[in-house]
């Protein structure tokens, strides 16, 4: 079992950046959840493209909607992020079987998911104020490296 996290995307929009998510998840063991539905076929050539020759790689389980998703984690703390929070992301002492939840581009994670029962926490990552986002893989890399780290990368 990789110390990485798990990494969930709510409904993604944009292949580009689901590729990119499937080559952190090959690189780092980190297990990539996609919850439907998805902007995009998973055979889609910009998607192809952005995880180069990852695929194979990665672990990836597509889930029909948030509570398979949640149903299939039991155990597992869920973080939402999200740039309204007060808890920022390496406050958290972060275990393998954490989630990392991140929502779709431009609109992040609606309200009802959030407030999910299964939520354990709301997190930001800190940018200069009047700034909207950071992409979406580049903070998903980011939680996932910190969270591994605290792991010693093992």
């Amino acid at each position: 079992m990789s110390a990485a996290p798990h990494l969930c995307y709510f409904e993604p929009r944009i292949p580009e950046n689901t590729g990119a998510a499937i080559r952190l998840s090959a690189v780092t063991g980190a297990h990539l959840h996609l919850v439907e539905p998805l902007g995009f076929d998973l055979s889609e050539p910009k998607l192809k493209r952005a995880g180069l020759d990852y695929h194979d790689l990665a672990s990836v389980t597509v889930h029909a909607d948030f509570d398979a998703f949640a149903a299939a984690m039991p155990e597992s703390r869920i973080f939402a992020f999200t740039a309204h929070a007060e808890t920022i992301y390496c406050d958290i002492e972060y275990r393998p079987d954490d989630v990392l939840l991140f929502g779709p581009e431009p609109t992040g994670l609606p309200e009802e998911v959030m407030a999910h029962p299964r939520v354990s926490d709301r997190v930001r990552i800190p940018m200069i104020p009047g700034r909207r986002s950071l992409n979406l893989t580049n903070a998903a890399s980011l939680v996932t490296y910190e969270a591994w780290r605290q792991a010693d990368f093992s």
